[in-house]
């Protein structure tokens, strides 16, 4: 099995690309070795500099700290991603482990389809998701995950392309903000 990366505009995140099926019921991301019982996300969480992991259909986006280079992490990364396959198993995640959106109002359900349509397959393409939480007075609060957190350009995103977009097809939308 040959693991291939690609980098991110994050400079502290890399993008892991199996070549199987990583999550086989949306995505999502795990910041604490604690909160998963997944044996492959326990392990790389538990790589020195390892600060979190983002799962997405074919992609396995990890991101680091600073201080960490990704000379000293990426063999180990790349080793336990190969070593977890190699076992046989054939996804990473097969349950969806995301809380579902439920009794939303019109204008939010309109919203999810932008973000879910026309935002989440760039943002995926550089190893993150985005996630719709909140639509009050006029603002949109969403969660950027996987590469797109901490991600230095990722202000810019927000401003430039999703609030601008969301305001085009959404006139009730003035401003978009991350939690």
């Amino acid at each position: 099995m040959f693991v291939q990366t690609e980098t991110t505009p994050n400079p502290n995140s890399l993008k892991f690309l199996p070549g199987k099926n990583v999550s086989s019921n949306g995505s999502f991301e795990v910041n604490k070795r604690d909160d998963t019982n997944n044996e492959l996300i326990r392990n790389l969480l538990s790589v020195n500099g390892v600060e979190s992991i983002f799962l997405g259909k074919d992609f396995i986006s990890v991101n680091k700290n600073d201080i960490t280079p990704w000379d000293e992490v990426k063999h180990i990364i790349i080793s336990l991603i190969n070593d977890f396959y190699s076992s046989g198993k054939e996804c990473v995640i097969e349950n969806n482990l995301n809380e579902e959106n439920k009794d939303l109002e019109e204008i939010e359900k309109k919203i999810i389809d932008i973000l879910d349509t026309k935002v989440r397959p760039a943002v995926a393409k550089d190893g993150g998701d985005i996630k719709f939480k909140e639509f009050k007075n006029g603002v949109v609060l969403v969660q950027l995950q996987g590469s797109c957190s901490g991600c230095p350009s990722s202000t810019m995103t927000l401003k430039q392309g999703v609030q601008n977009l969301l305001c085009h097809y959404v006139p009730e939308v003035n401003k978009v903000e991350a939690i």
